[in-house]
């Protein structure tokens, strides 16, 4: 591992202090068989699993989320992609999680995670700085949430990205994330098994203030893929139920 140091956020700041993952506790849950996928809205999700509860992405709620629950869950660690506020508030979470936001190798209850920078915007970075995408073994279950990606993946990220069993991937488009038709070459470089669109266009936005599509979108472009629509904004996903071959598209239900 390259690095093990994490960020813990405090109340009155967002960035507070550096403290090493060097004694972070193992655990056993990784024989655990199935990891819970939990959509909280945009790109934030909370995924269960391996005796850890690991939230990605938690928002502010203005603009594109305006309308959406606070993501206030309790989680042993957060992860998230920029410190933009739809993708990166985290005062006021419950507890006190571990916060990792750099790109870099991590371990944490066992489980390795990998930050892989990729660029926010499509100016390379000029203007929306770079995004992280999050990689990890969760459950025996491969993750990986690009969070904001609006790069192509080049084989700097495809490298540690691998061949995700499940990849999350924004297909919304507008200023610093995939547009439907980069959403699918992303999916198309990357063939995971399983893909869970997020950072689209819902009821919760603010349309004064929100620039993305709707997620019919991209699914128009996805044809010949199977897609499913789950009544539900959660699933379960193990070795077991995965794919055989993929991609297949999971499209989960935010309950207004």
């Amino acid at each position: 591992m390259k690095r093990r140091d994490s960020i813990r956020y405090g109340a009155a700041s967002l960035l507070t202090a550096i403290i090493t993952a060097s004694g972070y506790r193992k655990t056993s849950g990784q024989n655990n068989s199935s990891v819970s996928v939990q959509w909280l809205g945009h790109t934030c999700f909370l995924f269960v699993g391996g005796g850890l509860r690991i939230l990605v992405n938690p928002f502010s709620r203005i603009g594109c989320t305006a309308g959406y629950r606070s993501p206030q869950v309790k989680a042993d660690l957060v992860l998230i992609s920029s410190q933009l506020l739809d993708e990166g508030s985290v005062e006021g979470l419950p507890g006190n999680p571990e916060i990792l936001f750099e790109p870099g190798d991590y371990e944490f209850g066992g489980i390795e995670f990998q930050g892989i920078s990729i660029a926010h915007d499509r100016q390379g970075g000029r203007r929306f700085g770079n995004n992280v995408a999050w990689t990890w073994n969760q459950a025996g279950v491969k993750i990986l949430h690009l969070g904001g990606a609006a790069a192509p993946i080049g084989i700097e990220q495809k490298i540690p990205m691998g061949v995700p069993d499940l990849a999350l991937v924004p297909v919304g488009g507008g200023v610093k994330a995939y547009n439907p038709t980069e959403a699918k070459q992303a999916i198309d470089a990357l063939n995971p098994k399983l893909v869970i669109p997020t950072q689209y266009l819902t009821a919760a936005a603010d349309r004064n203030a929100c620039d993305i599509e709707p997620v019919e979108e991209f699914l128009q472009l996805a044809k010949g893929v199977p897609v499913s629509r789950i009544n539900s904004d959660r699933l379960v996903v193990n070795k077991f139920n995965l794919p055989r071959q993929g991609p297949v598209i999971k499209v989960l239900s935010y309950k207004f």
